[in-house]
């Protein structure tokens, strides 16, 4: 019997897990099991909370619901830190290692502000050719690998199938990439909805991607944070950032450069339980 906690980051929904002791090893097919949302608890990922090292106070470990290990994950990290303080008396400012970097987060209340690790691998005005059709749009890592596609009314998108095809083009191969699709709402403000991979579906929010759609709409539009982002569960992020010309600039990435990358947004607690695996 494995003891849980359920939690959700702006409705993108976790299975957290205590594995300070280092005895849960969980299996692919269990992590599926634990996410199935008819026959388990139900969620988008599972998260597991473990010792830090080398100056960290924990070490996050975030397996998606097909049971593969991810590098991180902006929600998850909101609901983790949150967690940690819980059941772990983790202070308000807390730093956990991933294999995307190591994190900073902050609590106020149900609200969690997360220093993320710098974006890399930059590169504005991709086109490629997904399900017949041309895609125009941009690429960043937040963390993970994100496209970013800009369109004039998301609701009218039909996320799954197109975002399936742009996920898994040979372009991002073999890794892939989650695909965000974007709408100018206001001068710093976006609506957003991900078709994330390893969920292999869209999700109502994804951290990473309310990231990584924020540094492109700043990087495209000449603007300044911090952005306003509106993911499909109708819940609102802040994204801030400092921006600055590298030494040598890119002509593909039009010579941006992001730090001090922060991701604000709540962290909510559902119920507890356990879960025979």
């Amino acid at each position: 019997m494995l003891r849980f906690t359920k939690m959700n980051g702006a409705g993108n929904d976790f299975v957290m897990i205590d594995n300070r002791s280092g005895e849960v090893r969980l299996q692919p097919e269990q992590i599926v099991e634990i996410c199935d949302r008819h026959r388990g608890v139900g969620a988008d990922g599972v998260l597991l909370l473990e010792n830090g090292s080398n100056g960290a106070d924990f070490r996050m470990r975030y397996y998606n619901r097909d049971g593969g290990e991810a590098e991180m994950c902006g929600n998850g990290a909101r609901c983790f830190a949150r967690f940690a303080n819980k059941i772990a008396g983790a202070p308000e400012k807390i730093s956990f290692q991933t294999p995307a970097g190591l994190i900073r987060g902050e609590l106020r209340d149900e609200l969690v502000t997360l220093q993320m690790t710098d974006p890399k691998d930059l590169r504005l005005g991709i086109e490629l050719t997904a399900n017949g059709e041309i895609e125009r749009g941009h690429f960043i890592n937040s963390g993970v690998p994100h496209v970013v596609v800009p369109v004039s009314k998301v609701d009218d998108v039909d996320v799954r199938p197109r975002g399936e095809a742009i996920r898994r083009h040979q372009m991002f191969s073999p890794a892939g990439a989650n695909v965000n699709f974007i709408e100018k709402a206001g001068a710093r403000k976006i609506l957003l909805r991900t078709y994330e991979r390893g969920v292999e579906d869209e999700t109502l929010a994804c951290g990473t991607g309310v990231v990584a759609s924020a540094l492109i709409f700043a990087a495209t539009e000449k603007v300044d944070g911090p952005i306003s982002v509106t993911v499909r569960s109708g819940s609102e992020l802040n994204v801030d950032f400092k921006r600055a010309l590298p030494a040598v600039a890119s002509a593909e990435a039009g010579g941006e450069k992001f730090t001090n990358v922060t991701l604000t947004g709540p962290a909510e607690f559902a119920f507890e339980g356990t879960i025979d695996i």
